[in-house]
């Protein structure tokens, strides 16, 4: 089991927010100390899960990061406010209808920016290896189209962007600060994606109830936690509402210069092939791109059966020279 070998540690951080503190999960192989800027990756979640719900779910004896860390890298994955074990704005405890959609991009933008300088600080690297799943996506690349110089190579799993078609995690009607989501009824969602002969497969055994584990585990709320649900803020989808539903873009993938690679399943439905497509054309000032497209996978590839094949792909894109143009 890899994750046998892998030391762990926690952080809570400062944001630029009085009283907001977020939450860095820190891995590497133990007895490694010593890593140069080409094995240090920080990794960024999406618009419902945390990034120990995406990146640190031991399935088959490892997660995202022990894996990461069991190839030598210096591993942080980061939960902005709200989310994980990161601080909840004083307006979760409040009726949801009390206040409008918390945590928007620009928000997440800032606390992404909050955990890359604590790497980099700590570290005393110049940059670091990112990547982002979804709306992390949306949020690493819009913050390293502002910060290209603290970014060496950006990787992207099914990156939020334009749809012309609707985007599920919008389920429509008013929206208040947060919603509450049920974990153990997300199986269905999930596996509804792929083709019905394949469903059965999609998911390895044991793989969900560790990930239901895992996600529910840093939800605050007892109550919450014992009914398998969990409070997620409404920002993103807001964002949805003004930016990605209606052709706006939040930022510019053109403004990227650094080397991207995208990663796609066949039967993703958030984020459809044409726009991922769409996406991977406006890169037009990345100093190369490479898109990986992972058969029989939905947009929650990274706890699938073919989630090794996301892993690899990653590694590799972080360990080779750079290729000049």
């Amino acid at each position: 089991m890899i994750s046998q070998h892998i030391q762990s540690q926690d952080f809570m951080i400062p944001s630029d927010t009085p009283d907001i503190r977020l939450h860095v999960r820190h891995k590497r192989l133990a007895g490694l100390t010593q890593f140069s800027e080409d094995k240090t990756v920080v990794m960024m979640h999406g618009a419902t899960y945390s990034s120990e719900s995406l990146y640190d779910t031991v399935i088959d004896g490892y997660s995202f990061m022990d894996y990461l860390a069991g190839q030598g890298y210096d591993v942080y994955a980061v939960d902005v406010r709200g989310y994980g074990r990161s601080t909840r704005p004083a307006e979760m405890a409040q009726p949801a209808d009390s206040n409008p959609p918390l945590v928007r991009t620009d928000v997440a933008v800032r606390d992404f920016g909050a955990a890359m300088n604590f790497v980099l600080r700590t570290t005393g690297h110049r940059h670091a290896n990112v990547i982002g799943m979804s709306w992390g996506g949306s949020v690493t690349g819009s913050y390293t189209a502002r910060n290209q110089q603290k970014v060496r190579k950006l990787g992207l799993i099914a990156p939020q962007w334009l749809s012309a078609k609707p985007i599920p995690l919008d389920g429509g009607g008013p929206l208040g600060a947060y919603r509450i989501v049920t974990v153990s009824a997300a199986r269905e969602r999930w596996i509804s994606a792929a083709p019905a002969h394949k469903r059965d497969t999609l998911i390895g055994p044991g793989g969900f109830e560790a990930w239901v584990e895992a996600t529910i585990g840093a939800e605050p709320s007892e109550a919450l936690r014992n009914d398998k649900t969990l409070q997620v803020t409404n920002g993103a989808i807001q964002d949805i509402r003004e930016y990605w539903g209606v052709g706006i873009p939040f930022y510019k993938p053109e403004e990227i210069e650094v080397p991207v690679m995208l990663i796609h399943g066949e039967w993703d439905i958030d984020v459809p092939i044409e726009s991922a497509l769409q996406y991977f054309t406006r890169l037009t000032a990345a100093s190369y791109k490479r898109w990986v497209e992972i058969g029989e996978a939905t947009h929650m590839v990274v706890l699938e059966k073919n989630r090794k094949q996301v892993f690899d792909a990653l590694d590799g894109f972080f360990k080779e020279e750079p290729i000049l143009n």
